[in-house]
């Protein structure tokens, strides 16, 4: 009987193929650029799966283009999504589902997004404890990350983590796969589409080294949360906020991204009865605003700062109502 690896170059199994479509199938999704809904793949899904995984363990695999979708943003104008095809979802699953068991475990504490175990109330929990604790908050906002991850550091990045072949062929693959546009097809040389399977798994590497481990090694003391690209870092005065925020801004510039100065910034996060003067009194954080509030107790009452859902969340709310 001939043994699976003396024919296959790549050790990808049709069982991981098969579960990596259930998972796409469960998470739903518009079509790609084919056109092609979950539900066309699944008609022929036997076949359909089997010519994935031959092509998959060859090393023929390609991905399609990305068709680009405009949403709108909360925060008004649109954010742009990029939708691969059924077949590249479920590609991009079986990398995931292969490479992030094995690395999960590394990733910082204090980062939250998209992992096992953790969700935006952990975060959300976990910023209004050190807003007890410590009365200046940097709010952070990466000028667009998705759009400016440098492709060499990215690689670099996964490397740290496997030296298999066939997941940094696959992950190069999908990093360069172009761009269909309204205005026409666009060939990348940096950044991931916001909307691929692979792409939170790949941020979350990124920003491990880029964020999390410098802040470790540089400023273990410093209490941040980070989900995804949403980052809230915790100091004691503002003149730490203010060396933190320049340190900060220089350490992305090393990776090739840079802060969004306009959203980026300094809030003082009063509570109890001393009071300082300071403009910024509250930001946003997944969908919920941190601000003082008159919080009545036995004591008659005391200034505190906790979070509600932000005044753009609501009218999000109330619009899907209507």
């Amino acid at each position: 009987m001939t043994d699976y690896y003396e024919t296959k170059t790549h050790p990808i199994t049709k069982r991981m193929v098969l579960d990596a479509y259930k998972h796409v199938r469960d998470n739903g999704g518009s079509t790609g650029i084919d056109g092609i809904s979950i539900s066309d793949y699944a008609e022929h899904l036997s076949a359909n799966l089997y010519k994935l995984w031959n092509r998959m363990t060859s090393g023929s695999y390609l991905p399609a283009l990305v068709k680009e979708v405009k949403i709108p943003k909360k925060s008004g104008g649109t954010r742009s999504l990029g939708v691969p095809t059924v077949e590249d979802r479920i590609a991009q699953q079986v990398v995931k589902s292969y490479l992030e068991p094995k690395i999960d475990g590394s990733f910082h504490p204090s980062s939250f997004g998209y992992r096992q175990g953790k969700s935006a109330h952990h975060a959300l929990a976990q910023t209004h404890k050190w807003c007890k604790h410590l009365s200046w908050v940097i709010d952070l906002d990466i000028k667009g990350f998705f759009d400016n991850i440098d492709h060499g550091l990215m690689m670099k990045a996964v490397e740290r983590y496997t030296q298999e072949k066939w997941v940094l062929m696959y992950v190069e693959r999908w990093l360069k796969a172009g761009v269909m546009k309204d205005t026409g097809i666009e060939d990348r040389d940096k950044g991931t589409p916001q909307g691929g399977v692979v792409s939170p798994l790949l941020a979350n590497i990124f920003l491990h080294f880029a964020f999390d481990k410098w802040m470790e090694k540089n400023f273990p003391t410093i209490k941040f949360e980070r989900y995804c690209d949403d980052i809230i870092v915790h100091c004691a005065s503002i003149r730490q906020a203010e060396y933190l925020k320049e340190r900060i801004s220089q350490r992305l510039n090393d990776c090739k991204l840079e802060l969004n100065e306009a959203k980026t910034q300094i809030v003082y996060c009063p509570s109890g009865r001393h009071q300082e003067r300071h403009s910024k009194r509250s930001f946003n954080f997944l969908g919920y605003t941190f601000r003082p509030r008159w919080i009545n107790n036995k004591q008659g009452g005391e200034l505190a700062f906790t979070p509600c859902m932000s005044s753009t969340a609501k009218k999000s709310v109330m619009e899907s109502v209507r």
